[in-house]
């Protein structure tokens, strides 16, 4: 006890006992008579052990030592450590980092040694512990030191592969030479090597791209992320042992890397021609040979073992997304498409025309080849966008032929003008898709939903185009019948010239629909204005003149409509012909034969139409009406199959009431 309590306070001679400690064999100091041991422990030498390396066993303070570095030369252990500290810094400084690591080595085995020697002779207490601490203070700074480089070196392996690979190779040699030390810590040297590149190549190329576009920046990553693969396969596998597997693993890293960053980038809201550019990288550029495909490459990277960049769900809502974008574009495209076509239309000078002397309208070619045009670049990326973007623009279609009526006149020129984007004939210059494709312009395989919304919208075109009609003729069909329109009708000329002016605008293909319609309305209103009873014929002289007006006109509609395309077969004017027959006949007792050929013919005919058309004779007494009456309700018709109707359509206006005084006999 009184020995371990004067050597507390010895420090000196502490650390000199735990040194002497070490040594079996003995022999003679040269600095006293005392007798020392021989060392054979590898505490400060590298390599086979010293001969001749001991301490003094009365603690004079001198040893014969061998430093990782010189000839074996008797030295104080104090002086040892200090001088082992100083110059394993100068060589760490100087990158000499083998021998840097040797001297950091004997000095951690030197007091590693000594603490044990202390506590197997029970003089490790808490201020022997303090003393040893003191003495190898630096240990742990140069242990920082060499660790902070080693690291650094291994962040900068491509750069000194190409530069100085003997700096690098040293600092993969340190790895190994702690790997043997403990086998424990082989994992976490080797994981920390990995985790280290790792940091340096996101470092290097995974971080948020600033200035250039998503383009610029995937295209360098493309054209580095090559060139340091091979600089890894060329070089930094002959620096590193077979075992690290160096290419496969930063092959690796690099994925992980970029699986990761792509994330970061998808989180943004990226624009249409990003996600497309995007798409198409991970896609067909990153596996392809122009990247970990490449000759350079090959064979030692397998692609196929990379797997994706992005789940197979990812590109899914990738591809939804992008048409997304695509169908807002589409939709603003469309309509300030329309808006100035519009303006184009409605200048002071007439549209052009093609050689059939049709207006014509580049619109619903533009549209065309706009919607090829994404479908075709969408058919670059995979089947499946292709066949999204073909729908979202066949929807877009039927959105713009079933857009809601408006007062609008760019909407009623819509109407007008939009059934021309799938029934005119498909222009020579709009693509049509190949190898599997589709496209818009094959009209065979246009789906159910949009012929039935283009057809509702051409019928809806002619419905507009026919009301503006029927403004213009409102006026004349409110003199229709009277004794000013006996004098002379302008029903045809009014109706020529709408007519025709409509059929100018009108698609090719639906000229006959809107002749028929046109056609159709202009009798209907014809007749409608009859059965309004404004005259009465007041002699045998003003029946023969209304049959003749009603003759007069009915011809030249007819004509008209004829030299338009209508066929004669396909007219509905023939009605107004019958009508002069009944109001020409001469005898009215001939009435019910002639009224029941016109019922054959017209079964549709109310008793209320044909007792309106009689008082427009005024020659009909009550006998022979109700005889004619009679005879109908004797002889009704049913309509045959595929009758156009005429009058069902029709209402007869109800007879004004008699004015009667009260109390007295109506007048």
């Amino acid at each position: 006890m009184g020995q371990r309590g004067s050597l507390a306070h010895r420090p000196r001679a502490l650390l000199s006992l735990g040194l002497s400690l070490f040594f079996s064999q003995q022999s003679t100091c040269p600095a006293c008579p005392n007798s020392w041991s021989l060392s054979s422990s590898p505490a400060l030498s590298v390599g086979p052990s010293v001969p001749g390396g001991g301490l003094c066993g009365h603690l004079c303070g001198t040893a014969r030592l061998q430093l990782p570095w010189g000839s074996p030369r008797w030295i104080s252990p104090f002086c040892a450590v200090h001088e082992l500290l100083t110059q394993s810094l100068r060589l760490l400084h100087g990158q000499h980092l083998l021998e840097a690591h040797a001297g950091l080595m004997a000095l951690e085995r030197l007091r590693d040694d000594i603490y044990t020697q202390l506590h197997c002779s029970r003089l490790l207490d808490d201020q022997a512990l303090g003393v040893v601490e003191s003495y190898f203070g630096g240990v742990q700074e140069l242990s920082n030191q060499l660790a902070r480089q080693l690291w650094n070196i291994v962040g900068s392996s491509w750069k000194l592969v190409r530069e100085d690979p003997a700096l690098f190779v040293s600092a993969v040699r340190i790895i190994e030479r702690e790997e043997s030390i403990d086998d424990a810590l082989l994992l976490a040297w080797r994981q920390r090597f990995y985790q280290v590149m790792q940091e340096a190549i996101t470092a290097a190329h995974f971080q948020e791209a600033q200035g250039p576009g998503l383009g610029r920046h995937l295209a360098t990553l493309q054209s580095d992320i090559l060139a340091e693969l091979c600089v890894v396969k060329d070089l930094m596998v002959q620096c590193c042992p077979p075992h690290y597997d160096i290419l496969s693993v930063c092959t690796l890293m690099y994925h992980r890397g970029l699986t990761s960053h792509l994330q970061d980038i998808l989180s943004r809201d990226l624009d249409k021609q990003e996600i497309f550019t995007l798409l198409n990288w991970v896609l067909h550029v990153y596996h392809s040979p122009e990247m970990m495909g490449h000759p350079d490459l090959l064979p030692e990277v397998d692609v196929s073992m990379l797997g994706p960049l992005v789940s197979p769900e990812v590109v899914d809502q990738m591809e939804k997304k992008y048409v997304g974008k695509v169908k807002a574009s589409v939709a603003e495209w469309m309509q300030r498409t329309l808006e100035v076509e519009f303006k184009e239309w409605f200048r002071d000078e007439e549209p052009e025309m093609d050689h059939l002397g049709f207006f014509q309208s580049a619109l619903p070619v533009i549209v065309l080849q706009m919607l090829d045009e994404n479908i075709r670049v969408a058919s670059l990326i995979t089947g499946s966008l292709q066949q999204k973007v073909y729908s979202m623009a066949l929807d877009e279609l039927e959105a713009f032929l079933v857009r809601s009526p408006s007062s609008d006149p760019v909407l009623l020129f819509a109407q007008t003008l939009c059934p021309q984007l799938l029934l005119s004939p498909p222009s020579s210059s709009i693509s049509t898709l190949h190898t599997g494709g589709v496209s818009l312009t094959e009209l065979p395989k246009m789906p159910s939903s949009l012929k039935t919304a283009l057809e509702r919208t051409q019928k809806k075109a002619c419905q507009l185009l026919l009301e503006e009609l029927l403004v213009d003729l409102q006026p004349l069909y409110v003199q229709l019948p009277s004794r000013k329109w006996l004098s002379g009708s302008q029903v045809v000329t009014v109706a020529n010239g709408f007519v025709s002016h409509c059929l100018l605008f009108s698609p090719r293909t639906g000229v006959q629909s809107l002749l028929s319609e046109s056609e159709h309305l202009v009798t209907n209103r014809y007749v409608r204005a009859l059965m309004e009873k404004k005259m009465v014929c007041r002699s045998a002289e003003e029946r023969s003149q209304f049959a003749t007006q009603l003759l007069r006109d009915a011809s030249q509609l007819r004509e008209l409509f004829q030299n338009l395309g209508l066929d004669e077969k396909e007219q509905t004017l023939k009605v107004i012909f019958a009508l002069q027959e009944l109001i020409r006949l001469k005898d009215p007792a001939l009435l019910s034969l002639e009224v029941l050929g016109f019922m054959t013919k017209y079964p549709d005919i109310s008793d209320e139409h044909v007792s309106t058309l009689l008082d427009l004779r005024g020659d009909v007494s009550k006998e022979i009406r109700n005889m004619v009456l009679e005879m109908m309700a004797q002889n009704p018709q049913s309509p045959p199959e595929n009758y156009q109707s005429i009058f069902s359509s029709i209402l007869v206006p109800a007879p004004e009431l008699p004015f009667c005084l009260r109390k007295g006999k109506c007048a």
